[in-house]
């Protein structure tokens, strides 16, 4: 597996100007709503198959009807490690209204250091092992954290978030689609799984 960049794992003495940021974040929140709104307009997330912590194959379409916060992280960065009580929090808090989180570790060691990770931290939500192929289907991966919102229909329903962001946007966005009602089967429309990346290359 290549060794993904690190621009955004940087000292976490830095994080807390980050998360001072994210107290902000609730000015954004019509513009986001606004932007969910846009059912019609979202993307297919490309669908994949990982391994779990107890070999067990599991594929992003098994996760169809609920909201996925979907994150690739790593053991080494500082800005993921900030991160994942959010998710433990949010895994509980959200988990009875259809939400999950699905953690990809793309340590290049693989599950002998990710095993201890999990256990030394009690994470609560699942956790696979990533490849150079998802990283590739999700847009090449240049930094970690990089995370994408999913919606019911396995769409993306926001632009992806790269490096760290507050914890107020994640909440603000997990609240938005847990509370979205079903959309008419007539306003669904589909999409080439990569177009969401075209613009990027």
């Amino acid at each position: 597996m290549r060794r993904l960049a690190r621009p955004f794992c940087l000292p976490l003495l830095l994080t807390g100007i980050v998360l001072l940021a994210g107290c902000s974040a609730s000015k954004q929140t019509e513009a986001q709503r606004a932007e969910a709104k846009a059912r019609a307009s979202r993307k297919p997330a490309p669908d994949f198959t990982l391994t779990d912590s107890n070999g067990a194959k599991v594929k992003l379409a098994d996760y169809r009807g609920k909201v996925v916060l979907l994150n690739f992280w790593a053991t080494w960065c500082g800005p993921c490690q900030v991160e994942i009580p959010w998710f433990q929090q949010f895994e509980q808090q959200y988990k009875s209204k259809g939400f999950e989180v699905l953690g990809v570790s793309m340590d290049e060691d693989g599950w002998s250091a990710v095993k201890p990770y999990i256990a030394e931290h009690k994470l609560n939500y699942r956790i696979l092992l990533g490849d150079d192929t998802v990283a590739t289907l999700y847009g090449g991966l240049e930094a970690l954290p990089t995370t994408f919102m999913i919606d019911r229909e396995g769409k993306f329903a926001f632009a992806p978030h790269v490096g760290l962001i507050g914890k107020n946007q994640y909440a603000s966005e997990i609240e938005t689609l847990v509370n979205e009602k079903d959309e008419p089967a007539s306003a669904r429309l589909s999409f080439p799984a990569a177009a969401l990346f075209r613009t990027t290359k």
